[in-house]
């Protein structure tokens, strides 16, 4: 990692000439893995042909999204109760076959508005039936995650619904939220970032392109005694049942491939274990570089801050406009806060090294220096 000379532009790179990536997502994918798939593309194994070019029901794709399953029950403690599937429509399409499975008729079910994503599931939730919301921010902002005492809790409701992290606000739950009914977590931008205990909730999903892989598949994990609480009938491509019974479509082969890489990189890094020391590294250094002086300033309350999206202002919009600008001509792409709050944002996802971190905030230290 080059370093800056006093008041002149630095320029940083990995060893192999990449520029250091902190998009929200799509976003960073480990190096490994892009080299190992740059090797396969053309010809994976000894089929003669590309992983793009095969049948989702021939024996070498089965095997690429056993190991997947295998590999996710494993990193994350899960047992054969645990259905793994492989789906499509981001995670938006989860905010309405959540409820349009497990919301039964003249029940309801309870929802932490935390950000603009939990605030969509909510909405998109009502179109199906009564949902309530147990708490909300959205009179801060989202700046924070609400007091678990301030919760209003249904202990009928057929499941909370909750963010686990706020990518445009850059807020996270420190941990799982300890109710008595079952959790239904969007955890898009914090999937496998860190330990969770699998006993608290009746599905996850996430939106792969943050953490686990790139754009086009959906992860869902449901267990087996939530599942069969659902509504029936369903429309079959809608039914979790239906997937977790057989590949009912044709899933998003290559990207289920990436994905299966990039559990193989993390288990090999050691698992959640080792990951959510890095990531806790990770942020430590970039939040203690922040509140260092006034000329950066954490739009997060301190124990609300997100350990995989680090959202922060200057003291102007223009500072704000040439730090990306400056930052990007010094390899530090990536760094626009969301078009809802502006700012600056960091995605420090599972794959962004703590180079990357590093290299941010020697041109933290620059940028002050020079416009300060």
């Amino acid at each position: 990692m080059t370093q800056p000379a006093t008041l002149q532009t630095p320029v940083f790179r990995t060893a192999t000439g990449r520029v250091y990536n902190f998009s929200a997502g799509p976003a960073v994918l480990p190096e490994s893995v892009l080299l190992e798939v740059k090797e396969e593309l053309p010809m994976y194994r000894q089929l003669g042909t590309s992983i793009l070019e095969i049948s989702h029901r021939s024996p070498e794709y089965t095997a690429i999204a056993e190991s997947a399953k295998s590999l996710l029950r494993k990193l994350l403690g899960l047992d054969e109760t645990w259905h793994v599937l492989f789906l499509q429509g981001g995670a938006s399409l989860q905010f309405y076959q959540v409820p349009l499975n497990f919301l039964p008729p003249g029940g309801s079910a309870d929802y932490l508005i935390t950000g603009h994503w939990a605030k969509r599931a909510f909405q998109d939730a009502q179109l199906v039936g009564r949902v309530r919301v147990a708490a909300s921010s959205e009179d801060r902002q989202f700046c924070a995650i609400p007091d678990p005492s301030s919760w209003d809790l249904d202990p009928q409701a057929a499941y909370l619904h909750f963010t686990s992290n706020n990518t445009i606000y850059g807020t996270q739950f420190p941990s799982e939220p300890e109710v008595s009914v079952p959790l239904v977590c969007d955890a898009s931008s914090d999937f496998l970032s860190r330990r969770i205990d699998p006993r608290r909730y009746g599905l996850i999903y996430a939106g792969a392109q943050k953490n686990v892989g790139p754009a086009g598949v959906t992860l869902v994990l449901v267990r087996e005694d939530f599942l069969q609480r659902r509504n029936q009938p369903l429309p079959p491509m809608l039914d979790y049942g239906v997937h977790a019974a057989k590949l009912f479509n044709t899933p998003p082969v290559f990207a289920v491939y990436i994905v299966e890489k990039v559990l193989r990189w993390l288990e090999g890094l050691g698992g959640l274990p080792a990951i959510e020391a890095i990531n806790n590294r990770k942020a430590e250094l970039l939040y203690r570089r922040i509140d260092q002086s006034d000329f950066y300033r954490g739009t997060a309350e301190p124990a609300s801050r997100s350990k995989m999206n680090v959202t922060f202002r200057l003291p102007s919009e223009t500072l704000e406009k040439q730090f990306i600008e400056e930052a990007q001509q010094a390899g530090l792409i990536g760094l626009k806060g969301h078009r809802l709050v502006g700012g600056l944002r960091a995605s420090i996802y599972n794959a962004c090294p703590i180079e990357a971190v590093e290299a941010l905030i020697s041109f933290m230290d620059y940028f002050e220096q020079r416009y300060g």
